[in-house]
């Protein structure tokens, strides 16, 4: 490869680094008005969980919370980055609104948009939620991201992890989706 290739690989890594950053770091404009949409987006994407994946059913009767992003915007060419906000229900009344971000670098290219749900199946899980700066997701309590097989086999008996994770209603081109190095953070009343 000529350097000069290389030169420009390494300004648009730079400038892509500094974007996503920027995006992520980015506080959502008006998030108080937009609190009731969220809400009732996160209401209506957790309830089609709970209709469409018999797993979802499962752990929602015994976890005693479930926070829900209905919309991740996820990006990257070589850097990349993730963003979402999302709600945390318990006993179906919302308790608090958080968002998850994330960075990323490496070999990837695309665009998606996906869901996911966390169920918090005891207290001692979700207190790690608000703990510090942040739940930064692989760190701390165990977590399970259920694929498609995995959430069929699910029952009451074999659920016995602390959180699950089900991602839902991925759109676009990228390889994979990763929750692990996502930070949660809970936003501000």
């Amino acid at each position: 490869m000529n350097r000069e290739f290389l030169t420009r690989v390494s300004q648009l890594s730079r400038w892509l680094l500094i974007a996503a950053l920027t995006a992520l770091l980015t506080p959502v404009a008006a998030l108080g008005a937009d609190r009731s949409a969220l809400e009732t987006q996160a209401r209506n994407a957790y309830q089609k969980l709970i209709a469409g994946v018999p797993a979802a059913k499962v752990l929602s009767r015994d976890a005693v919370a479930v926070l829900v992003f209905p919309k991740i915007t996820k990006a990257g060419l070589l850097v990349g980055g993730q963003y979402g906000d999302g709600v945390l229900f318990r006993d179906g009344k919302t308790a608090a609104y958080y968002n998850t971000s994330g960075a990323s670098y490496g070999l990837q290219a695309g665009a998606q948009q996906y869901g996911y749900a966390m169920f918090f199946m005891n207290e001692k899980a979700l207190q790690t939620l608000n703990q510090a700066e942040g739940f930064e997701v692989g760190v701390g309590p165990s977590i399970v991201v259920l694929d498609q097989g995995m959430a069929k086999s699910l029952t009451t008996t074999t659920a016995n992890n602390d959180i699950y994770a089900l991602v839902f209603a991925q759109t676009g081109l990228m390889a994979g989706v990763g929750l692990q190095g996502n930070k949660i953070t809970r936003l501000s009343e």
